[in-house]
């Protein structure tokens, strides 16, 4: 029997939505086993590198040009091991240095549409193995007969309508914070390097003329100010413990603010050269523990409670992000975080790449 031909007999592929991300999902087994290959074709599924994507399926923008790769987990404890892959839009890049909360929302569904678990009755719970960072996370969705319900009365900001609720909890399994303090000086400006599921950079908005009101038009138009995050991310970078990141899609840089719509702190996200329309999860999950350590950028004007949800402000609305923060400064800080996502199956079938780049 001949060996099946991608660009004539196409690959198997299911197209989700995941929280404010989308994404194509491939099961590990109908993608080459050689990373480059498997890059190379991804590209060409994608349509990358192209502005418009138009040769494929990717949407032009970076939260609409990422890929997952699942396949049963071999860890014990875990079901599924799940491979994020972000796929540049104007760059012939395939990054893995970061994972991504919104697409995960999706990983426990499309594990269950490919036939990789079983559902339960009434509500499935998956654990999955994040490959990108080592994390281990939670999903908790309805699967009433068995069959996931992507129906349902939940919403989150970002995504028009409604559907089914995804409880994610995420458990980090690294430090907090990598430079070990809860600041340190970049460029001349004081910045919080924080990782709980996602590197992030918090800065305050202020040191850089902006009051956290701008659209993420208006942000990406200041080519100065983009100059100056980009500088401070590049340095920040081998801090993380990432080496060399101009390539890269992280750390991701956070502009913070004093809250005005009765938040927390107001947020905006460089991904690193567009500006976030909302806020990543575990994005939101590496903030909200980063406010909440004496001493970083941030902490001083952030409105806190002393429940563990914290609700960020970000340009499509607000997120609540539910954080544990644990330990202190001889000890360490560390921290555990869950959120409320949703996730849609759109398309599924069979994607053909174009037969070169």
């Amino acid at each position: 029997m001949p060996t099946p031909d991608p660009v004539r007999d196409g690959i198997r592929c299911l197209l989700m939505r995941g929280g404010t991300s989308k994404g194509a999902f491939f099961l590990t087994e109908d993608l080459p086993s050689n990373p480059a290959e498997r890059d190379d074709l991804l590209l060409r599924i994608m349509g990358s590198p192209d502005q418009a994507q138009i040769d494929g399926l990717g949407g032009a923008h970076p939260l609409t040009s990422k890929v997952a790769v699942v396949e049963r987990s071999s860890e014990l404890g875990c079901d599924i091991d799940y491979l994020f892959l972000q796929v540049g839009v104007d760059e012939p890049v395939v990054a893995d240095a970061q994972t991504c909360g919104n697409l995960l929302a999706a990983v426990g569904p499309f594990a269950i549409e490919r036939g990789l678990l079983t559902a339960d009755a009434a509500e499935t719970v998956v654990r999955i193995r994040l490959l990108n960072t080592g994390d281990i996370a939670e999903a908790r969705f309805a699967t009433p007969d068995g069959r996931v319900d992507y129906d349902g009365d939940e919403t989150i900001a970002g995504v028009p309508g409604t559907a089914g609720r995804i409880a994610l909890t995420t458990r980090g399994q690294k430090p907090l914070l990598p430079t070990g303090s809860p600041t340190d000086e970049i460029a001349g400006h004081r910045v919080t390097l924080v990782d709980n599921g996602m590197p992030v950079v918090l800065m305050d908005a202020a040191e850089f003329d902006v009051t956290g009101e701008e659209s993420p038009e208006e942000l990406e138009s200041r080519g100065a100010l983009r100059e100056r995050v980009e500088t401070i991310r590049r340095a920040a970078g081998p801090l993380f413990g990432l080496g060399e990141v101009s390539a890269q899609t992280v750390p991701k840089m956070f502009l913070l603010s004093p809250p005005r719509r009765g938040g927390a702190v107001g947020t905006r996200a460089f991904i690193p050269a567009r500006v976030h329309p909302t806020i990543g999860v575990l994005m939101a999950a590496s903030v909200a523990a980063g406010i909440r350590i004496p001493g970083a950028v941030g902490s001083a004007f952030a409105v806190l409670d002393d429940g563990e949800q914290t609700l960020l402000e970000h340009p499509g609305g607000t997120f609540a992000a539910t954080v544990a923060v644990t330990g202190d400064a001889a000890s360490g800080w560390r921290a555990s975080s869950s959120s409320v996502r949703t996730a849609r199956k759109i398309f599924d079938g069979l994607v053909f790449p174009r037969p070169r780049r």
